[in-house]
């Protein structure tokens, strides 16, 4: 079952269950899916594609529930919390820290890279293998360390 379909189930179910926290956050993540296959950029959308949508809108409402903390709304940062537990169920479980260093070191030695300006080269690859395993500025920061060395 493609991570479509599985949205889709979780829809359905969520429906039946009137669990109308649950429903917002698939809804919000089939409507992120159907603005990317109506952008006109592809016919379908991958599952690769899906948690790169998923990983924007969990970065989204991160940056949103700091946003109304400061500013006071626990009201607000409830529901963003709520919605954003429901919408990491869809990512892969994230790897640690050190597994992310491990990997990293794997592709420097693989791809021959010596120095910082070798970056986007490992970035690449990095990003291709650890996609939705681990976050992209967590990524960034073990090549640059790796590659500082």
């Amino acid at each position: 079952m493609t991570l479509a379909e599985q949205i889709q189930e979780d829809m359905k179910t969520a429906m039946k269950e009137k669990n109308q926290a649950r429903l917002a956050a698939v809804r919000a993540i089939k409507s992120e899916i159907l603005l990317a296959q109506t952008s006109g950029k592809t016919d379908s959308v991958t599952d690769a594609d899906i948690l790169k949508i998923i990983q924007k809108m969990i970065k989204q409402r991160t940056d949103s529930i700091s946003i109304y903390k400061e500013q006071g709304r626990e009201d607000l940062v409830q529901e963003e919390t709520t919605q954003l537990d429901f919408i990491k169920v869809y990512l892969p479980k994230q790897m640690s820290e050190a597994e992310v260093e491990a990997v990293v070191a794997k592709l420097v030695a693989e791809s021959g890279a010596s120095s910082i300006k070798d970056m986007g080269k490992v970035m690449k690859l990095a990003n291709a293998e650890l996609a939705g395993k681990a976050e992209s500025k967590m990524i960034a920061d073990k090549v640059k360390a790796a590659l500082n060395k």
